[in-house]
Parts: structure tokens; sequence; C-alpha cells
């Protein structure tokens, strides 16, 4: 999307000392926000004033070089959405407050998209895939290399394609019944895919937030 690498840029140098720092930090991803590029919207670029206050996630392409980015997608991370009356963040294991809006918000005119699309041409016997950027980021603080998709409606025929080649795929689901239904389908897709079921209510930053990466490893036989 036009404009996206020089916007990427400027959001990363805002993310410091931040409240998308603070954000990730509740989170338990402050280790991996510079691997991903994280950026705060603080002094929004020209086209992106509604994005103001938000986290930035920018979609890192390997072709690109170091700083190639194809697209950003930005998060609401506003006190009254992702905080309760005592100021405490309901994430990751508690369902935040989005009322009134979406969660995520996508430049106009961009289609769905994989996420961290540089795991794949790491060498590895085996890739996960998640439903959200932050279970991605999560996998990969596990040491489990993984891509995502933008939610259990945004899987695209074509995503199978560079998938093809492992020797084991794991759909990881949400622990709810929608995300157990997208991943199922997801693997039906490609021989190779295999779907881990978290636990109930549970997605993969909040199960490795509460029970260490060794347990996610243990989910998926490694």
């Amino acid at each position: 999307m036009s404009g996206s690498v020089e916007a990427a840029k400027t959001y990363f140098q805002q993310y410091q000392e931040s409240p998308a720092e603070a954000y990730m930090a509740a989170r338990g991803l402050a280790e991996v926000a510079t691997k991903f590029g994280l950026g705060y919207v603080r002094s929004a670029q020209i086209g992106h004033e509604r994005y103001r206050g938000m986290l930035a996630i920018p979609y890192r392409r390997p072709a690109g070089g170091a700083h190639g980015v194809a697209t950003i997608r930005f998060r609401c991370i506003r006190d009254s959405c992702v905080k309760d009356e005592n100021g405490e963040y309901y994430a990751p294991h508690r369902k935040e407050k989005h009322e009134g809006h979406g969660k995520y918000q996508s430049l106009p005119g961009d289609p769905p998209r994989l996420y961290n699309t540089s795991a794949l041409i790491a060498p590895s016997p085996y890739m996960a895939v998640s439903e959200g950027e932050f279970d991605t980021q999560a996998s990969e603080l596990a040491g489990v290399p993984c891509v995502a998709v933008q939610g259990t409606g945004a899987w695209e025929p074509h995503f199978s394609l560079p998938l093809v080649g492992y020797e084991r795929v794991f759909h990881v689901a949400d622990g709810d019944e929608a995300g157990i239904k997208a991943a199922e389908k997801r693997a039906a897709q490609m021989p190779n895919g295999v779907v881990i079921q978290l636990d109930d209510g549970e997605d993969i930053n909040s199960f490795i937030h509460a029970k260490g990466a060794n347990a996610y490893r243990k989910k998926l036989g490694l």
C-alpha cells in the first residue's frame, strides 16, 4: 500500500515510552516489539489521522529488504477499551470492550494478507498458523515459526500455497467454537494440516502468558 514504508518508520520511532509500548508489555510481548517493527501513531501521516492513538502493526515483506513493508494494520488501544475500572489491562486473559468500532482497522482497499511472511523463508519442518498478529508474535517468542490470518473469516485459498512444503502445519485454534471451525476448514485444504485446540477461552498469547513456552510447544507435540 502506498506510503506504508515511510509510515512504518515514522510510527516505529514514536513507539518508545508510548501507550502502545505499555500495552505490549501487558501482553508479555515487549521482547518482540522491535523484531516486528511495532509503532504508535502519535503524529499521523497524511491520510492516517483517524488512526491517531493506535498501535501500528507493519506487514513486513522480506523481498523488500530490511525496510520492506506491504501495508500497516492499526489496533485500538484506547484506555476505555483495553483497561478496566481499576486501570488494569484486560488482555491477554480477559476480553476487551471495543464497543461501536472494530479492534483493528486496515487501510482502505487493502485485501486480506498473511502476517509475518518472513517466517516462510526460514528453515523449519513445521509452521503454525494463528488468527491474529499478537498470537503470531507470542508463538515466535516461544520458538515456533508462525504466520497469521486477519481473523477467522480472512483466509484466502492462495494462502495454502506457501505452506504445502512443510511436514506439519499447525492450525492453532482459539478456544471457542468459531476458532475451532475456522481452523478445521483451513486444515482441510492441505494434507499436512493439523488442528491444535487450546484450552477453552485461550488463544496463543494468553496460553503462553499463563503457562509458558514449553506448555505451548508440548501442545503442538514439539
